[in-house]
């Protein structure tokens, strides 16, 4: 007999609950949003909202089905199981601080405010959830891959992102490292930059589509499922012991970037995701690709 899905709503708080959690009250919390030309009244109404999308959602789950929640900041600490059905109800951005901890469960996005969200990765309505719900537990279901890029180190701390990964110092100060791709001939420069970035076609629409339009970069940016990343090193700095030839690129996979450490602490996080960064110290290296997993998105 096989085990019955598990639906995990994915969610997280919302503004306004967040300005009651620090300053106590909603009255007190309208204070301090009055103080500086904001009005509560719309964003009371967008938390409740979002929480009647959210019950909404959590109703249309089959009877059979066993049901969970987990919200933004407990994702790290969650274990998700390989029959889950993974619907995210809010914005795009959930969806990526969700998919790094995935290992290929099908993924539903549900978009609680079209007004304000661009719905790229949470494209449907609450009243499609029924139709999605039941595509996502159908093994004959096309589902659209994203890519991923991972990041992985020598002592196997592994980070994973939907959109991007940074590699840099702590608190965006100048980064000291080796670089160099695995497949060129062993050309290496050594660098001090603030940081580099490794995004796929998915954060296209993001950070590294900002980095690419900067450059007047004449690299095609990649599509969402296309196995091709694109790098950009950030402000390099030339000096004599420092170089600024190595400064983008793109990784078909399965090429990897390799970067060695020469800093006494340097960090790698994805999608924004600061909190959740893998560390890295002198002497240790790094490579950046296409990850071996990827994001399964109904519709």
């Amino acid at each position: 007999m096989s085990l019955a899905p598990r639906v995990v709503l994915v969610h997280r708080t919302t503004e306004y609950e967040e300005l009651v959690a620090r300053h106590g009250t909603h009255g007190q919390a309208a204070f301090f949003l009055r103080s500086r030309g904001r009005d509560i009244g719309e964003v009371a109404e967008r938390s409740r909202r979002d929480r009647r999308a959210l019950a909404e959602v959590a109703s249309k789950v089959p009877l059979t089905w066993r049901q969970a929640s987990v919200e933004r900041a407990d994702l790290d600490r969650f274990l998700f199981a390989p029959e889950d059905v993974v619907v995210v109800v809010g914005q795009d951005g959930l969806v990526a601080n969700v998919a790094k901890y995935l290992s290929g469960q099908p993924v539903v996005g549900i978009n609680t405010d079209p007004v304000r969200n661009p719905g790229v990765l949470v494209r449907h309505g609450v009243p499609d959830a029924p139709k999605l719900l039941a595509a996502a537990a159908d093994d004959g279901t096309p589902f659209e891959e994203l890519t991923m890029v991972e990041a992985v180190a020598d002592d196997t701390q592994r980070l994973v992102a939907l959109n991007e990964i940074y590699l840099g110092a702590a608190g965006h100060q100048t980064a000291r490292y080796r670089l160099g791709h695995e497949d060129d001939g062993g050309v290496v420069e050594s660098q001090a930059s603030s940081g580099v970035l490794v995004g796929t076609g998915t954060g296209a629409s993001g950070w590294l589509r900002s980095v690419w339009q900067e450059r007047s970069s004449a690299l095609p940016l990649p599509g969402a499922s296309e196995s091709r990343l694109l790098w950009f090193v950030r402000e390099a700095w030339p000096s004599p012991a420092t170089g600024t030839s190595l400064v983008a690129g793109e990784l078909a996979a399965p090429a990897r970037l390799r970067l060695t450490v020469e800093s006494d602490r340097l960090v790698a996080f994805g999608d924004g995701m600061e909190s959740d960064a893998m560390e890295l110290t002198w002497g240790q290296t790094v490579r950046l690709g296409v990850a071996g997993v990827r994001l399964r998105l109904v519709g």
